[in-house]
């Protein structure tokens, strides 16, 4: 059976209990900060200075 691909490929990582990373959406290219501090966290999209989504285009999945 072949592998599925993955739709959701975190790209960097920082922090154990309390961290950061930058998830990337492989359809859409859309990138977003995920954040969390113990049992709770949040996610939203990065946007560059004209407040449109950071699109990170030929994600190389793992």
């Amino acid at each position: 059976m072949a592998k599925k691909a993955k739709r959701f490929v975190w790209v960097e990582e920082e922090g154990v209990f309390k961290g950061t990373a930058i998830i990337v959406d492989t359809m859409t290219g859309v990138n977003y900060l995920f954040a969390q501090a113990g049992n709770s966290g949040g996610i939203t999209p990065l946007l560059d200075e004209n407040g449109n989504p950071i699109v990170t285009k030929n994600i190389v999945q793992k």
